[in-house]
């Protein structure tokens, strides 16, 4: 359950990591706690990662679990440093979190972001920003919480300036976000439950009765599902998903082919929704160069899947976390870029 300490930074070298430390930020979302030490120049000195997210705190809430949470994973940094500022997106300001930081209305910039924190102290008297979600009003409301700070982390790399940028850009992961950024204000998003609906037909429906999970993933029964998908999947996931069985039953699709083919054939269905909702504002799905942000496997498997739409412009998006909390935190006035930290101790031994 404790943090654990990785990146380029040892434990060894921590009174100079202190030494030059500015901000903590923390990516705190439902199953996991990641914490990041910058300097005045936005740089990741270490981070601290466990498994303390919102609903696997190690004591529960009401007995202080934000507080033991929070002091596992930050508590050496803030020994050395006690008067850093500190900033928190993702699901600690949820109606479950540590406190609940009401949701920013699209079309929503970083300056609403910021408009819309919330603070909460801690036990030991440290004060957390919290960043507020999104929220797209409409007959179907959508959300999001965390995602907001890795879109415009995911901006911060782009030429035009801030106010100017357009942008698609996409979250693949268990619920999956497709992100319309408009003038460098997420302007609408579409949300995907692909990996949850993935697990739930791999683990409790029959589709898994006759699979065998490879050791490698199989690139060609991925794509053969996103093609299905793409070319049949017009009556719904409903309709195609059987297939994985089916095939199977007739000699077509062995059984360590079937995990990636259903794989690409929900992701296929995904992209077969997002290019339909694009399509509705006469904008063309193969003529976007969307953004990826998450793990380097699902993202490349995703700018695979979007090649078969003929979307051949997708690029990942690195570090877009570290980034996005370091850009709120300047346009909160939590830090100043390349100015030298306080006044600090050598953290402890």
């Amino acid at each position: 359950m404790k943090a654990q300490e990785k990146g380029a930074t040892a434990a060894q070298d921590a009174p100079d990591v202190a030494a030059r430390a500015a901000l903590i930020a923390l990516d705190w979302g439902t199953t996991s706690l990641r914490a990041y030490l910058f300097d005045a120049a936005g740089e990741v000195l270490a981070t601290r990662v466990s498994t303390a997210g919102i609903m696997n705190l190690p004591i529960p809430a009401e007995a202080g679990g934000f507080d033991t949470a929070f002091e596992e994973a930050c508590g050496v940094w803030l020994a050395a440093a006690p008067s850093l500022p500190v900033l928190a997106a993702g699901m600690v300001g949820s109606a479950q979190g540590w406190v609940q930081a009401p949701y920013v209305e699209t079309p929503a910039s970083a300056d609403a972001l910021v408009a819309g924190i919330v603070r909460v102290r801690t036990a030991g008297g440290v004060e957390l920003a919290v960043v507020p979600g999104v929220l797209e009003q409409g007959a179907l409301p959508n959300v999001m919480r965390g995602e907001e700070t890795q879109v415009f982390g995911a901006l911060r790399g782009a030429a035009t300036p801030e106010d100017a940028q357009t942008a698609l850009i996409g979250l693949p992961g268990t619920h999956a976000k497709w992100v319309v950024v408009e003038g460098g204000r997420i302007a609408r998003f579409y949300t995907f439950m692909t990996g949850e609906v993935y697990a739930a037909l791999t683990a409790h429906t029959i589709l898994g009765r006759t699979m065998k999970h490879p050791v490698d993933p199989d690139t060609p029964a991925f794509v053969r599902g996103v093609n299905v998908a793409r070319e049949h999947g017009s009556a719904g996931l409903l309709a195609t998903a059987f297939s994985a069985r089916t095939l199977g039953l007739t000699g077509q699709l062995a059984a360590d082919e079937q995990p990636d083919y259903l794989s690409g054939l929900v992701i296929g269905h995904e992209l077969l929704g997002l290019e339909a909702s694009l399509a509705r504002r006469d904008v063309s799905l193969a003529a976007c160069a969307p953004q990826l942000i998450g793990t380097d496997a699902l993202c490349e498997r995703y700018r695979l899947a979007l090649e078969q739409f003929g979307c051949k412009g997708a690029r990942l998006a690195h570090q877009a976390t570290e980034r996005g909390l370091w850009h709120i935190a300047v346009k909160a006035g939590l830090v100043v870029p390349d100015a030298p930290p306080a006044s600090i101790s050598p953290v402890p031994q």
